[in-house]
Protein backbone atom coordinates (compact mmCIF):
# COMPACT_ATOMS: atom_id res chain seq x y z
CA UNK A 1 0.00 0.00 0.00
CA UNK A 2 1.35 3.14 -0.83
CA UNK A 3 0.23 6.41 0.52
CA UNK A 4 0.53 9.91 0.11
CA UNK A 5 0.30 12.37 2.96
CA UNK A 6 -0.79 15.89 1.61
CA UNK A 7 -1.45 19.17 3.08
CA UNK A 8 -4.15 21.59 1.38
CA UNK A 9 -2.27 24.41 0.61
CA UNK A 10 -3.15 28.34 0.97
CA UNK A 11 -4.82 29.22 -2.01
CA UNK A 12 -6.89 25.67 -2.27
CA UNK A 13 -9.50 27.13 0.22
CA UNK A 14 -12.82 25.98 -0.73
CA UNK A 15 -11.43 23.44 -3.91
CA UNK A 16 -13.31 20.21 -4.05
CA UNK A 17 -11.24 17.60 -2.26
CA UNK A 18 -11.27 15.27 -5.55
CA UNK A 19 -9.85 17.90 -8.20
CA UNK A 20 -7.23 19.17 -5.74
CA UNK A 21 -5.69 15.55 -5.17
CA UNK A 22 -5.89 14.79 -8.69
CA UNK A 23 -3.73 17.87 -9.14
CA UNK A 24 -1.56 17.37 -6.43
CA UNK A 25 -0.80 13.64 -7.05
CA UNK A 26 -1.23 14.07 -11.06
CA UNK A 27 -0.05 12.54 -13.34
CA UNK A 28 -0.17 9.35 -11.17
CA UNK A 29 -3.85 9.53 -10.47
CA UNK A 30 -6.45 10.68 -12.42
CA UNK A 31 -9.65 11.97 -11.39
CA UNK A 32 -11.42 9.53 -11.82
CA UNK A 33 -9.22 7.60 -9.82
CA UNK A 34 -9.06 9.51 -6.99
CA UNK A 35 -13.06 9.35 -6.77
CA UNK A 36 -13.14 5.74 -6.77
CA UNK A 37 -10.38 6.17 -3.98
CA UNK A 38 -12.54 7.99 -2.44
CA UNK A 39 -15.56 5.72 -2.84
CA UNK A 40 -12.94 2.78 -1.22
CA UNK A 41 -12.69 5.24 1.76
CA UNK A 42 -9.16 5.31 1.11
CA UNK A 43 -8.88 9.17 1.06
CA UNK A 44 -9.22 10.84 4.16
CA UNK A 45 -9.48 14.48 5.15
CA UNK A 46 -8.57 15.29 8.87
CA UNK A 47 -8.42 11.41 9.65
CA UNK A 48 -11.92 10.94 8.49
CA UNK A 49 -13.24 9.65 5.15
CA UNK A 50 -15.59 12.35 3.23
CA UNK A 51 -17.10 12.92 0.09
CA UNK A 52 -15.41 13.47 -3.30
CA UNK A 53 -17.37 17.05 -3.19
CA UNK A 54 -15.99 18.00 0.02
CA UNK A 55 -14.38 21.61 0.28
CA UNK A 56 -11.15 22.03 1.87
CA UNK A 57 -9.30 24.55 3.95
CA UNK A 58 -5.74 25.33 4.18
CA UNK A 59 -3.69 23.37 6.54
CA UNK A 60 -5.64 20.24 6.41
CA UNK A 61 -4.44 17.06 6.33
CA UNK A 62 -5.17 14.48 3.33
CA UNK A 63 -3.79 11.07 3.37
CA UNK A 64 -4.15 8.92 -0.05
CA UNK A 65 -3.98 5.32 0.39
CA UNK A 66 -2.86 3.53 -2.74
CA UNK A 67 -3.33 -0.12 -3.22
CA UNK A 68 -0.72 -2.15 -5.08
CA UNK A 69 -1.83 -2.64 -8.72
CA UNK A 70 -3.34 -6.38 -9.62
CA UNK A 71 -0.67 -8.29 -11.37
CA UNK A 72 -1.08 -8.59 -15.25
CA UNK A 73 0.00 -11.45 -17.20
CA UNK A 74 2.66 -10.12 -19.26
CA UNK A 75 3.02 -12.20 -22.44
CA UNK A 76 7.27 -11.75 -23.98
CA UNK A 77 6.48 -10.61 -27.59
CA UNK A 78 9.39 -10.54 -30.37
CA UNK A 79 9.53 -7.10 -31.37
CA UNK A 80 13.20 -6.94 -32.66
CA UNK A 81 14.18 -4.12 -30.51
CA UNK A 82 16.68 -1.68 -31.77
CA UNK A 83 18.84 -1.98 -28.85
CA UNK A 84 21.44 1.03 -28.56
CA UNK A 85 23.39 -0.11 -25.95
CA UNK A 86 23.07 -3.44 -23.43
CA UNK A 87 25.18 -5.25 -20.57
CA UNK A 88 24.56 -7.19 -17.72
CA UNK A 89 22.62 -4.12 -15.85
CA UNK A 90 21.03 -2.15 -17.94
CA UNK A 91 19.20 -2.16 -21.68
CA UNK A 92 18.30 1.16 -24.10
CA UNK A 93 16.66 0.66 -26.94
CA UNK A 94 15.48 3.30 -29.78
CA UNK A 95 11.81 3.09 -29.36
CA UNK A 96 9.90 3.33 -32.41
CA UNK A 97 6.54 5.43 -32.61
CA UNK A 98 3.17 4.12 -31.85
CA UNK A 99 4.74 1.75 -29.39
CA UNK A 100 3.31 2.29 -25.88
CA UNK A 101 6.19 1.61 -23.15
CA UNK A 102 3.67 -0.07 -20.27
CA UNK A 103 0.65 -1.74 -19.74
CA UNK A 104 -2.38 -0.15 -18.87
CA UNK A 105 -6.09 0.40 -19.82
CA UNK A 106 -6.59 -0.49 -23.22
CA UNK A 107 -3.09 -1.31 -23.61
CA UNK A 108 -2.52 -4.50 -22.93
CA UNK A 109 -0.45 -6.20 -25.54
CA UNK A 110 2.06 -4.98 -27.89
CA UNK A 111 4.06 -2.38 -25.51
CA UNK A 112 7.62 -2.16 -25.02
CA UNK A 113 7.58 -4.11 -21.78
CA UNK A 114 6.55 -7.13 -23.49
CA UNK A 115 9.47 -6.53 -26.11
CA UNK A 116 12.20 -6.11 -23.36
CA UNK A 117 10.54 -9.68 -21.81
CA UNK A 118 11.29 -11.36 -25.21
CA UNK A 119 14.64 -9.69 -25.18
CA UNK A 120 15.83 -10.03 -21.91
CA UNK A 121 14.14 -12.29 -19.82
CA UNK A 122 12.34 -12.36 -16.63
CA UNK A 123 12.23 -8.62 -15.66
CA UNK A 124 9.06 -8.90 -13.34
CA UNK A 125 10.71 -8.68 -10.16
CA UNK A 126 12.30 -5.04 -11.07
CA UNK A 127 10.14 -2.18 -10.14
CA UNK A 128 7.02 -3.68 -10.12
CA UNK A 129 4.93 -6.09 -11.83
CA UNK A 130 3.11 -3.55 -13.97
CA UNK A 131 6.30 -1.83 -15.43
CA UNK A 132 9.47 -4.37 -15.26
CA UNK A 133 12.70 -2.47 -15.24
CA UNK A 134 10.82 0.93 -16.68
CA UNK A 135 12.53 3.59 -14.98
CA UNK A 136 10.87 6.58 -17.39
CA UNK A 137 8.80 6.76 -20.49
CA UNK A 138 8.15 8.45 -23.61
CA UNK A 139 5.02 9.20 -25.29
CA UNK A 140 3.41 6.54 -27.32
CA UNK A 141 4.09 8.42 -30.36
CA UNK A 142 7.38 9.94 -29.30
CA UNK A 143 10.42 7.90 -30.43
CA UNK A 144 13.71 7.86 -29.52
CA UNK A 145 16.36 6.66 -26.88
CA UNK A 146 14.57 4.55 -23.50
CA UNK A 147 16.85 3.08 -20.81
CA UNK A 148 15.55 0.15 -18.87
CA UNK A 149 16.80 -1.82 -15.58
CA UNK A 150 17.78 -5.63 -16.08
CA UNK A 151 19.08 -5.40 -12.22
CA UNK A 152 17.72 -4.16 -9.03
CA UNK A 153 21.01 -2.30 -8.56
CA UNK A 154 20.50 -0.65 -11.77
CA UNK A 155 16.63 0.05 -11.01
CA UNK A 156 17.30 1.80 -7.97
CA UNK A 157 20.73 3.77 -9.65
CA UNK A 158 18.82 5.30 -12.55
CA UNK A 159 15.12 6.14 -10.56
CA UNK A 160 17.16 8.53 -8.30
CA UNK A 161 19.33 9.67 -11.37
CA UNK A 162 15.98 10.71 -13.20
CA UNK A 163 14.84 12.20 -9.96
CA UNK A 164 17.88 14.27 -9.50
CA UNK A 165 18.07 15.67 -12.90
CA UNK A 166 21.11 13.29 -13.74
CA UNK A 167 20.43 12.23 -16.76
CA UNK A 168 21.54 14.50 -19.70
CA UNK A 169 18.01 14.18 -22.54
CA UNK A 170 18.38 15.58 -25.84
CA UNK A 171 15.04 15.60 -27.80
CA UNK A 172 14.87 16.58 -32.03
CA UNK A 173 11.79 18.70 -32.44
CA UNK A 174 9.99 19.88 -35.70
CA UNK A 175 8.07 22.98 -34.47
CA UNK A 176 6.09 25.20 -36.79
CA UNK A 177 7.24 28.61 -37.30
CA UNK A 178 10.62 30.32 -36.39
CA UNK A 179 11.64 30.51 -32.69
CA UNK A 180 14.26 32.62 -31.41
CA UNK A 181 17.94 31.19 -32.15
CA UNK A 182 17.96 29.78 -28.88
CA UNK A 183 14.84 29.76 -26.31
CA UNK A 184 14.21 28.58 -23.07
CA UNK A 185 10.41 27.81 -21.05
CA UNK A 186 10.30 27.45 -17.24
CA UNK A 187 7.00 27.58 -16.30
CA UNK A 188 5.55 25.10 -14.14
CA UNK A 189 3.32 22.12 -15.57
CA UNK A 190 0.50 20.51 -14.00
CA UNK A 191 -2.65 19.01 -15.15
CA UNK A 192 -4.75 21.24 -17.12
CA UNK A 193 -7.66 22.85 -14.93
CA UNK A 194 -10.58 22.04 -17.86
CA UNK A 195 -9.07 19.25 -19.80
CA UNK A 196 -7.81 16.36 -17.62
CA UNK A 197 -6.24 14.43 -20.28
CA UNK A 198 -3.75 17.32 -20.96
CA UNK A 199 -1.16 19.04 -19.03
CA UNK A 200 -0.88 22.67 -18.97
CA UNK A 201 1.63 25.70 -17.51
CA UNK A 202 -2.01 27.06 -16.83
CA UNK A 203 -2.26 24.26 -13.82
CA UNK A 204 -3.18 25.30 -10.14
CA UNK A 205 -0.55 23.40 -8.55
CA UNK A 206 2.26 22.59 -11.43
CA UNK A 207 5.86 21.24 -11.07
CA UNK A 208 8.85 22.80 -11.55
CA UNK A 209 10.02 22.48 -15.37
CA UNK A 210 12.95 23.71 -17.60
CA UNK A 211 13.50 23.31 -21.48
CA UNK A 212 15.91 24.98 -23.25
CA UNK A 213 16.14 25.04 -27.15
CA UNK A 214 18.48 25.68 -30.11
CA UNK A 215 17.54 26.34 -33.67
CA UNK A 216 19.56 23.91 -35.46
CA UNK A 217 17.73 24.23 -39.37
CA UNK A 218 14.90 26.92 -40.63
CA UNK A 219 12.53 25.68 -43.58
CA UNK A 220 11.16 29.35 -44.61
CA UNK A 221 8.83 30.93 -42.12
CA UNK A 222 6.93 27.36 -42.39
CA UNK A 223 8.88 25.04 -39.64
CA UNK A 224 11.97 24.76 -37.50
CA UNK A 225 14.28 21.70 -36.14
CA UNK A 226 15.17 22.23 -32.88
CA UNK A 227 17.37 20.52 -30.27
CA UNK A 228 15.64 20.30 -26.83
CA UNK A 229 17.23 19.83 -23.48
CA UNK A 230 14.98 18.91 -20.96
CA UNK A 231 16.50 19.70 -17.06
CA UNK A 232 13.16 18.20 -15.76
CA UNK A 233 10.78 15.36 -16.83
CA UNK A 234 6.72 16.32 -16.08
CA UNK A 235 4.45 14.97 -18.58
CA UNK A 236 4.55 16.24 -22.03
CA UNK A 237 6.65 18.70 -20.99
CA UNK A 238 8.17 19.87 -24.39
CA UNK A 239 4.79 19.69 -26.26
CA UNK A 240 3.07 22.02 -23.84
CA UNK A 241 6.09 24.11 -23.00
CA UNK A 242 6.87 24.74 -26.76
CA UNK A 243 2.93 25.18 -27.43
CA UNK A 244 2.54 27.59 -25.12
CA UNK A 245 6.02 29.39 -26.12
CA UNK A 246 3.86 29.86 -29.89
CA UNK A 247 5.94 26.86 -31.79
CA UNK A 248 4.25 23.17 -31.26
CA UNK A 249 5.70 20.55 -32.46
CA UNK A 250 4.30 19.47 -35.95
CA UNK A 251 1.87 16.75 -35.97
CA UNK A 252 1.07 17.19 -32.06
CA UNK A 253 -3.22 16.63 -32.21
CA UNK A 254 -3.48 17.74 -28.64
CA UNK A 255 -1.31 20.65 -28.49
CA UNK A 256 -0.81 21.85 -31.90
CA UNK A 257 -4.00 23.73 -31.96
CA UNK A 258 -4.77 25.70 -35.32
CA UNK A 259 -1.16 25.33 -36.68
CA UNK A 260 -1.79 21.38 -36.16
CA UNK A 261 -5.09 21.41 -38.22
CA UNK A 262 -3.59 22.91 -41.01
CA UNK A 263 -0.20 21.15 -40.89
CA UNK A 264 2.99 22.07 -43.84
CA UNK A 265 2.60 23.04 -47.22
CA UNK A 266 3.22 20.55 -49.90
CA UNK A 267 5.16 17.07 -49.31
CA UNK A 268 6.04 17.88 -46.36
CA UNK A 269 2.28 18.42 -45.47
CA UNK A 270 1.54 14.47 -47.15
CA UNK A 271 4.69 12.72 -44.86
CA UNK A 272 3.64 14.21 -41.75
CA UNK A 273 0.14 13.34 -42.28
CA UNK A 274 1.59 9.53 -43.02
CA UNK A 275 3.62 9.57 -40.46
CA UNK A 276 0.08 11.01 -38.06
CA UNK A 277 2.34 11.43 -35.22
CA UNK A 278 3.81 14.60 -33.55
CA UNK A 279 7.93 15.01 -34.90
CA UNK A 280 9.26 14.44 -31.62
CA UNK A 281 12.45 12.12 -31.35
CA UNK A 282 14.60 11.60 -28.08
CA UNK A 283 17.95 12.05 -29.95
CA UNK A 284 20.43 11.62 -27.55
CA UNK A 285 20.42 10.30 -23.57
CA UNK A 286 23.73 10.05 -20.94
CA UNK A 287 24.09 8.95 -18.11
CA UNK A 288 26.71 7.05 -15.25
CA UNK A 289 26.39 3.95 -15.09
CA UNK A 290 24.51 2.92 -11.73
CA UNK A 291 26.37 0.27 -10.93
CA UNK A 292 29.99 0.78 -12.87
CA UNK A 293 30.12 4.50 -12.55
CA UNK A 294 31.41 4.69 -16.49
CA UNK A 295 29.64 7.37 -18.57
CA UNK A 296 26.76 5.76 -20.95
CA UNK A 297 26.10 8.11 -24.12
CA UNK A 298 24.10 7.03 -27.01
CA UNK A 299 22.32 8.06 -29.75
CA UNK A 300 19.42 7.16 -31.90
CA UNK A 301 18.97 7.21 -35.57
CA UNK A 302 15.44 8.96 -36.53
CA UNK A 303 12.95 6.57 -37.67
CA UNK A 304 12.13 6.41 -41.28
CA UNK A 305 8.91 8.87 -40.98
CA UNK A 306 10.37 11.58 -39.10
CA UNK A 307 13.42 11.67 -42.11
CA UNK A 308 10.80 11.73 -44.75
CA UNK A 309 9.43 15.13 -43.54
CA UNK A 310 12.41 16.22 -42.99
CA UNK A 311 13.79 15.64 -46.93
CA UNK A 312 10.26 16.70 -48.06
CA UNK A 313 10.95 20.26 -46.40
CA UNK A 314 14.53 20.11 -47.39
CA UNK A 315 13.73 19.72 -51.13
CA UNK A 316 10.88 22.47 -50.62
CA UNK A 317 13.73 24.82 -49.11
CA UNK A 318 16.69 24.09 -50.66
Amino acid sequence: MKQHRLEVPSNSAGQRLDALVAELLGPELSRAQVQRLLKEGRVTLEGRPVRASAKVQPGQAILVEVPEPEPLELAPEDQGLWVLYEDADLIVVNKAPGVVVHPAAGHTGGTLVAGLLHHCGDLSGIGGKLRPGIVHRLDKDTSGALVAAKSEAAHRGLVAAFASGRVDKTYLALVHGRPPLTGEASSPIGRHPVDRKRMSTHALHGKSALSRWRVTRRFGQEASLLRVNILTGRTHQIRVHLFESGFPVCGDRTYGGRRARSGLPGQAGLALKAAGRQMLHAAQLSFDHPVTGTRVEVTAPLPDDYRAVLRALEADYA
